[in-house]
C-alpha cells in the first residue's frame, strides 16, 4: 500500500542485506518512524511492544527473527533459544508459532553453515506469500460488498464497521479485514468505513484510520461503543474484522471487543464476516475458550498517549489515582455468531464443514 504517495510494506530485508526494517507502528498517528531489527531479541522485543502487531505481520517478523538469530549463532542451542523467546513474545497470535515451527523444521536437519541462508530466504518467501494471501482475502470480500452495494441499489456507498486494525499495517501487505475495502475502493465501488477506535491501544483510531486517509477512502472514527447503536439505526451494511486465531470449528479469537460487535450484529441482523490467512487457523483446537488470553499491562487501559494543541506527544493518566485496570487483550467469538469465514481460498462457513471444504489437506487426526 502506500506512505505519502509512496508503495510500502510493513517490514523489509533492509538496504545492507544484514537486518530487516520495520515501520515503529507505536509512533502512528502521529509520527511515521522505521526501525532496523538486527537480533532475534530485537524482533521479539518488537512483537512484544507492538511496534510491529497483526497475526500474519507478527508471523513475518518472527520468521525474520529466526533467520537473524542464525546469522549470530547458527547452533542447535541457539535455534532452541530463537524459539523460545519468540514464542513467549505474544502466545496468543497462531501465525507466531505457524512461522517459527516452519523455521525450526527447515533447519533442525541442516549443518549450521547452511542455516542462515535458508531461513532468510524462508522468512522471505513468507513475507511474500502473505501479500499474495491477503490479496486473494481482498478480492474474495470485495464480492461481498459489491453485493451489498447491488442491495442497496447502489444509491449510496457502502457502510462497513471494522474493529481494531486488521489493514495493511497487520500484515505485510493489503490486510485482512480491510483488504476487501481496498479491493472494493479501487473497483469504483463506494465504501465508507465506520472505525472503532478500539481501546485500549486505540489502533482502530490510530492505525486503521491512518492508512484509509492514506488510501483515499472516506471513514468515521466512533468510540467502540456507538456500533450498536448505528446498526440499530440501519447505518451498518456489513461488519469486517480479522482474527488472531481461529478454532478448526470457525470460533474466533480477536482484539476484545470483537464479541460485542458480533452480538450487536446478531440481533440487529446485520452480517458479520472474519477475514482470515489460512496459516490464523488453529486445526489442533475444536474450542475457542481454549484459547489462551494474553493479560497485558494495566497501564494501557489507565493510560493514553496523545497529541496536544502545540503537537507534542505525550501520555496522560485517565483513571483516578489508586485504581487498577484490568486488560484482557482478545475475546472469543463462537461460530454461530459469525455469518462467514472469508480465506485467500474463498468464502465458507464458519464451522469444521466450511473450513475442511477450502482447506481439504488438512489432516482428519487433529479431531
Amino acid at each position: 500500500m502506500k506512505v505519502n504517495g509512496m508503495p510500502m510494506r510493513t517490514i523489509w530485508v533492509s538496504s545492507d542485506g544484514q537486518a530487516v526494517d520495520i515501520i515503529d507502528q507505536t509512533k502512528l498517528p502521529f509520527e511515521f518512524e522505521t526501525v532496523r531489527l538486527e537480533t532475534v531479541e530485537e524482533a521479539a522485543h518488537a512483537i512484544f511492544d507492538m511496534l510491529v502487531r497483526g497475526a500474519p505481520l507478527i508471523g513475518a517478523t518472527a520468521a525474520y527473527g529466526m533467520a537473524l538469530a542464525m546469522k549470530s549463532d547458527p547452533s542447535d542451542a541457539n535455534l532452541d533459544h530463537a524459539y523460545k523467546v519468540l514464542f513467549e513474545a505474544r502466545p496468543t497470535a497462531v501465525n507466531l508459532r505457524w512461522a517459527i515451527d516452519e523455521q525450526k523444521s527447515i533447519l533442525a536437519p541442516l549443518s549450521p553453515e547452511a542455516r542462515f541462508e535458508a531461513a532468510w530466504n524462508r522468512a522471505r518467501e513468507i513475507a511474500d506469500e502473505d501479500v499474495a494471501i491477503c490479496s486473494a482475502i481482498g478480492d474474495h470480500g470485495k464480492d461481498l460488498i459489491a453485493a451489498a452495494f447491488e442491495k442497496a441499489g447502489k444509491s449510496r456507498p457502502v457502510n462497513v464497521l471494522t474493529h481494531c486494525n486488521a489493514g495493511w499495517l497487520a500484515t505485510v501487505d493489503w490486510g485482512t479485514a480491510i483488504a476487501p475495502i481496498y479491493k472494493a475502493h479501487e473497483a469504483g465501488i463506494p465504501v465508507h468505513v465506520w472505525v472503532d477506535e478500539t481501546r485500549p491501544r486505540n489502533q482502530g483510531a490510530s492505525l486503521t484510520a491512518w492508512e484509509l486517509g492514506q488510501h483515499g477512502i472516506p471513514h468515521t472514527v466512533i468510540v467502540d461503543n456507538a456500533g450498536g447503536h448505528l446498526m440499530q439505526h440501519g447505518k451498518v451494511d456489513l461488519c469486517i474484522v480479522g482474527t488472531d486465531r481461529t478454532t478448526r470449528t470457525g470460533d474466533v479469537c480477536n482484539k476484545i471487543g470483537t464479541y460485542l460487535k458480533a452480538l450487536a450484529a446478531h440481533d440487529n441482523h446485520v452480517p458479520f464476516y472474519v477475514a482470515l490467512p489460512g496459516p490464523t487457523i488453529d486445526w489442533t483446537l475444536d474450542d475457542g475458550f481454549k484459547i489462551p488470553i494474553e493479560e497485558r499491562d494495566e497501564t494501557e487501559v489507565t493510560w493514553m498517549n496523545g497529541m496536544t494543541s502545540s503537537g507534542e506527544v505525550v501520555g496522560v493518566r485517565i483513571a483516578a489515582d489508586g485504581s487498577k485496570g484490568g486488560n484482557p487483550a482478545f475475546d472469543v467469538t463462537p461460530s454461530r455468531m459469525v455469518s462467514k469465514l472469508i480465506t485467500e481460498r474463498g468464502v465458507c462457513e464458519a464451522s469444521e464443514t466450511g473450513l475442511r471444504s477450502l482447506y481439504p489437506e488438512q489432516p482428519e487426526a487433529w479431531k
